[in-house]
């Protein structure tokens, strides 16, 4: 399916920063019938790194995920190899699935000389299909010899599926007194509400840190990034967001999440991260604007989060953003259906700037132009005020017009 590019789509590809300690190269399986396109990624670390991980919630989760989880805790948080496949999600396909895994962990453990528990797989695409287990496998062995210098372009477009556009981040911070570079690629389009998007995410880094801190910021800012988008409220079977450390740039390891001279690098990667996650947003299926929505006053930072997302996924409310109307109405009912506690009499809510509703009721000096004028253009903002506490929180969706039922209801056409 070719679809044209997202009009919220960036400019052009990001210039990366080299990350020491990775090799890779992209493959076509020919997974897509009927179209030429890189389809497998096969990612190698020589000297071994770390690694932390979050997944799907999902109950019906793909073999992939399962595996990932279970090699995190036997592995110890290390990592040799990275085999990705889209085209196929390998969920839901029962003991196909399972040995699908094996054969391509068989065919990394053989050429890298690592254990199980440091391979790592994924998979995006079709639920439901078998996919017969030699396929990636063979794939793994083929490529091996061409691994070289990551082209993180090449990386990003291989990963896609319905998405109109490559997504990729990085910058270069200093860390302990020592330049180190973080790059993270993302795919995700539609089926995007993570509970931790369909979302396949890897971060990448040369500094020197320990699988205890990749977990504990994998943790903490996918909390505060990916599980704060949402293009249409469908949790996928195969969320992956997994943060490599190669510890190629040297210096002394860092093993303590807490370490003081963790605060740039946090920063640095939290930015990253987010920039993957509403890139995401912003190549919504079908969508044509990208709305943040902030929940102020509620009775805590989690009561503020369900607010935030019943907001976001309402499709009354995305829909009237869609055409440009200001219908703040909506905006309070999507509020109330949570059974969260607010103070009706004490809500107020803004369209960008504009206040809109004060202490339960229309503002004395709203103005219909206005608030029309704040969500015609493709970023809009909306702020709301429950009254009862101090949580709050911070979610971006995007609108919801004809294009979204188009595309999926064209998706295995």
């Amino acid at each position: 399916m070719d679809l044209p590019v997202s009009p919220l789509a960036p400019e052009r590809f990001p210039v990366l920063p080299k990350v020491g300690g990775i090799e890779l190269t992209t493959h076509s399986l020919g997974l897509y019938k009927g179209k030429v396109r890189d389809d497998l990624l096969v990612v190698h670390f020589p000297q071994g790194a770390s690694v932390g991980g979050i997944f799907t919630n999902s109950s019906t989760r793909s073999d992939d995920v399962d595996w990932c989880r279970a090699a995190l805790k036997a592995g110890g948080g290390r990592a040799r190899v990275l085999v990705v496949n889209t085209g196929n999600s390998n969920a839901f396909t029962g003991a196909a699935g399972i040995a699908k895994n094996r054969a391509t962990i068989a065919s990394a453990v053989k050429k890298s000389g690592c254990t199980d528990h440091e391979v790592f797989v994924s998979a995006t695409g079709v639920i439901g299909e078998p996919l017969p287990a030699h396929i990636v496998s063979g794939g793994v062995e083929t490529v091996w010899e061409k691994l070289g210098a990551p082209d993180w372009e090449k990386v990003a477009n291989c990963i896609r599926t319905t998405d109109t556009f490559a997504k990729a981040s990085g910058e270069i911070v200093d860390l302990n007194r020592r330049n180190v570079a973080i790059v993270g690629v993302a795919k995700g389009s539609g089926m995007i509400q993570p509970n931790m998007a369909t979302t396949l995410n890897y971060m990448f880094t040369d500094a020197n840190l320990g699988p205890k801190v990749c977990q504990a910021l994998i943790s903490k800012l996918g909390d505060l990034t990916y599980n704060c988008i949402t293009v249409d409220s469908d949790t996928s079977t195969s969320d992956t967001l997994l943060f490599f450390a190669t510890g190629a740039a040297g210096g002394e390891p860092i093993d303590n999440p807490d370490d003081p001279r963790l605060e740039g690098f946090i920063e640095a990667m939290h930015r990253v991260l987010l920039d993957l996650a509403t890139q995401i947003v912003r190549d919504g299926e079908g969508a044509t604007k990208i709305i943040e929505i902030t929940v102020e006053g509620a009775a805590s930072d989690a009561s503020a989060k369900t607010i935030a997302c019943s907001i976001a996924n309402s499709p009354l409310v995305k829909t009237a953003i869609a055409a440009g109307d200001a219908n703040w109405g909506r905006v309070v009912m999507a509020v109330g259906k949570t059974a969260e506690p607010v103070e009706r009499d004490r809500i107020s809510l803004w369209f960008g700037d504009h206040l809109v509703a004060k202490d339960g009721a229309r503002a004395a000096d709203y103005s219909e132009e206005k608030a029309t004028r704040t969500v015609s253009g493709q970023e809009v903002f909306i702020r709301v005020d429950v009254g009862v506490g101090r949580g709050t929180a911070r979610v971006w969706t995007c609108d919801l017009t004809d294009g979204y039922v188009k595309i999926n209801g064209a998706y295995r056409s």
